[in-house]
């Protein structure tokens, strides 16, 4: 990694910067890839939170303002992305030709760590095992079932499903390599064998994976200091260590209000950019805050309990103004239309309101219907 001249950045700088890597800063800066494409996208990450299916869907929505749900789903069936549990025992938007690697190399401490809940379940390895194998036989030859349906074939093989046995065991497939995750089926999740889904996989090295993931992740969400790597790659202290290493001189050391960041040298080209002023309408389990352990540069301390209820891990879907939490939304759908009820975290005026209400227009060509705002 190289050093670059003891560069110091303002918070309000880093948050910029990180805008930008979240390619959410819209017209205010340059953007720093093209993305113009699902794949573009997810490659540009590396892996985006997807434990929400629709959350998932809308956070490649948000960074693709030209292309509708059914435009982003369709991508997914051509195979741009594809969802699996590769960290963190999560499911996560990844390249399809990167999600055996990053199962095997990043998945390995999520796997070995649900060895103790599978006890809890009176599940043990061997039954595990037999899950995943009668699961890569019904799959075979192209097939693609439902949740339920993967469900039924356990059981007929007389594998007890009931409680939370069956979704760790679809989990267990999908982290042992066997399956993945296609598109749903209306509100289904569907899976398909990993080996038919993606005909051609990479094969990095280890070190080689190591520096792919340090690289994506700091180059997406920097500036961030190496605790966040360690958190979102689910990595220990050593590999996060050798992740950097490895990702040499494409990774350099700022100061953040004294404390040392990651970020690209590439994201130092240029001065800091401003902050976007253009207000945005962002999902609860996006990269934007999913992506950090310390998201006060993002979140106001006294607005957390609002965002994050509880510390539960549940995200609220934010209302997000030059870079900073002003509100929560929820959604209730309709067949004709979509209410929004907007909880404001701070005094909004007038024309805040409007635009607020204005964020809501990318939302609505995306979902494909018109969007009615609700204030609470």
């Amino acid at each position: 990694m190289r050093q670059h001249g003891g560069v110091t950045l303002t918070a309000s700088d880093a948050l910029a910067l990180r805008m930008r890597s979240l390619l959410l800063a819209g017209s205010s800066s340059t953007p720093p890839v093209e993305a113009d494409s699902v794949a573009v996208v997810v490659s540009w990450f590396g892996a985006m939170q997807a434990q929400d299916y629709a959350s998932g869907l809308w956070s490649l929505g948000a960074r693709l303002p030209s292309m509708t749900q059914t435009e982003v789903e369709a991508a997914l069936e051509r195979r741009e992305a594809l969802r699996t549990w590769p960290m963190r025992g999560t499911i996560h938007l990844v390249p399809s030709a990167d999600a055996r690697w990053m199962v095997e190399v990043l998945g390995a401490r999520a796997l070995a760590a649900a060895a103790r809940r599978r006890a809890q379940l009176g599940l043990d390895e061997v039954t595990a095992e037999r899950a995943a194998d009668v699961l890569g036989t019904a799959l075979a030859g192209g097939r693609r079932l439902t949740r339920a349906q993967c469900l039924d074939v356990l059981a007929e093989a007389g594998i007890a499903v009931d409680g939370q046995r069956g979704y760790h065991l679809l989990r267990f497939a999908s982290q042992r390599g066997v399956t993945c995750m296609a598109p749903n089926r209306g509100t289904e999740q569907t899976f398909v064998l990993l080996d038919e889904w993606v005909r051609c996989s990479n094969r990095p090295s280890r070190d080689e994976a190591l520096a792919t993931i340090a690289t994506r992740y700091v180059r997406s969400h920097g500036p961030v200091p190496h605790s966040d790597l360690a958190g979102w790659a689910g990595l220990t202290s050593a590999d996060t260590a050798t992740a950097v290493a490895a990702a040499g001189d494409d990774l350099t050391t700022v100061e953040v209000d004294g404390e040392p960041m990651l970020v690209t040298l590439d994201a130092l080209d240029e001065a800091p950019p401003p902050l976007p002023t253009t207000v945005l309408a962002l999902p609860g389990f996006d990269e934007y805050l999913l992506g950090y352990k310390n998201r006060t540069l993002m979140v106001d301390p006294a607005h957390a309990q609002a965002v994050i209820p509880g510390g539960s891990g549940v995200f609220q879907a934010t209302i997000v103004r030059a870079g900073r939490v002003i509100g929560t939304w929820t959604r209730a759908s309709t067949t004709a239309r979509t209410v929004v009820i907007v909880a404001p975290l701070e005094p909004l005026r007038s024309r805040d309101r409007r635009e607020v209400e204005a964020a809501f227009e990318p939302y609505a060509h995306f979902a494909g219907t018109p969007v009615h705002v609700r204030w609470r």
